[in-house]
């Protein structure tokens, strides 16, 4: 691990100098080579899927850990998102004079050794590798251990991209061990790492954040909600419920308790019910849901858990006020949105609900990175320092200081 972090830091260097020509020269060649290496890749996800369907593993996790060719045809279509995106790297604002005489600007730089730690997506490999080589990062990757033959051949492929482009080798590594202890050793090497991703469940998130020396941007859970407002257009109502819950369950946008306003509750509760029975889901409902439907009592567990599954929990609220009073007490700052015709009650919600994304009559399954049009995202970030949500370029990315001058100097 000291070796991948001292080898990591020597890259580092020479990324951060890189043109962007030969950073978007690299990411197009990667993006070849995996598509020549689809079949060896899909043939090593074939086997982790095995695997991880023997171990019974939940059906989540397996929807995260499959790959298709769909998927990979995603991956690359993010390499090359990426290739095309502005280079964040030595842009500067604008030169501010100051009375002394002297000028100020910032320059963007990038963090230096990024350290990337997630569960069951392999995607997050390809997608991570490309966001850190753009903005000028070396980083060090290490997923679990039921992904391990998945991410290894995408590492390779992403080696060999790196040679032929005349990179260092180092500037992309997979910790190529499934030993839990190789993590903690990952978490202590502030030396050599500069900031440290975690993506993956609250287990993995809280471990990370309580052990590690090196500074966390936290990917929380997505306790996401959708509120219908008493105005929604009940139409849109339920194509949007309906979509936030059953887009995919696995993904941490997915809607996990629905607020409907007491107002509209007798007519759009059976519909939206009929709705979801037909998608198989599992309806929860608080006291004065359960007046208008035969589902199970929702308990207070409910309103904090993360399902990941064809799960959701369903509450009617008074008003506006008291949806985004339940969002903020039990929801995980990641993503909610209304839905509504009012436009004053929509900004209210907005301006009011403290999550990284909040949104107006679109299902929460939006909260993407490559649908924000940051080419692809090393996780969505639930803290508010240093980056809050979707992590593309610019969250990898520092400011610095430049000052200019012609020989002034400071008095008493």
């Amino acid at each position: 691990m000291e070796l991948l972090g001292s080898e990591a830091k020597s890259a580092s260097e020479v990324l951060s100098n890189l043109s962007s020509e030969k950073k978007n020269s690299a990411l197009t060649r990667i993006a070849k080579i995996l598509e020549k290496d689809k079949e060896a890749i899909l043939k090593a996800n074939h086997l982790d899927l095995s695997k991880a369907k023997s171990n019974a593993v939940e059906e989540a996790l397996i929807d995260r850990l499959e790959l298709t060719r769909l998927r990979i045809n995603s991956m690359i279509g993010g390499l090359l998102t990426v290739a095309d995106l502005p280079d964040p790297i030595g842009s500067l604002t604008e030169l501010k004079p100051t009375p002394s005489g002297i000028k100020i600007s910032q320059m963007r730089v990038p963090l230096g050794v990024v350290g990337i730690i997630y569960e069951s997506r392999p995607n997050v490999t390809a997608d991570a590798a490309a966001l850190c080589l753009k903005s000028g990062n070396a980083c060090i990757l290490r997923g679990g251990s039921e992904a391990f033959k998945t991410n290894t051949a995408i590492a390779n492929s992403l080696k060999k991209g790196l040679l032929e482009e005349g990179l260092p080798e180092a500037s992309i590594q997979l910790v190529e061990t499934t030993d839990r202890e190789a993590v903690k050793v990952l978490l202590s090497m502030n030396k050599w790492v500069d900031i440290i991703i975690p993506r993956g469940g609250k287990g993995l998130v809280k471990l990370i954040s309580d052990e590690a020396k090196v500074p966390v941007i936290k990917h929380l859970d997505g306790i996401c909600h959708v509120y219908l407002d008493e105005e929604c257009d009940v139409e849109k109502a339920i194509s949007i419920a309906v979509n936030a819950k059953t887009y995919r369950y696995g993904i941490c946008g997915a809607m996990e308790t629905l607020l409907v306003n007491k107002v509209i509750a007798g007519k759009i509760l059976p519909v939206i019910a009929k709705a979801f029975e037909e998608k198989e889901i599992e309806l929860r409902g608080c006291e004065r849901t359960l007046e208008f439907l035969n589902i199970s009592k929702a308990v207070e567990e409910d309103w904090v858990t993360e399902y990941l599954a064809p799960i959701l929990s369903i509450k009617i609220v008074d008003d506006l006020n008291s949806a985004i009073d339940h969002i903020n007490k039990f929801g995980s700052a990641h993503t909610d949105s209304i839905v509504t015709e009012n436009i004053g009650k929509a900004r209210v919600f907005m301006r009011n609900v403290d999550s990284s994304s909040v949104m107006h009559n679109v299902p929460t399954c939006w909260a993407d990175g490559f649908e924000y049009g940051l080419g692809a995202e090393v996780g969505i970030s639930t803290d508010k320092f240093h980056a809050r949500g979707p992590v593309g370029l610019e969250g990898l990315t520092s400011l610095k200081y430049l000052v200019e001058g012609n020989a002034e100097l400071r008095g008493n």
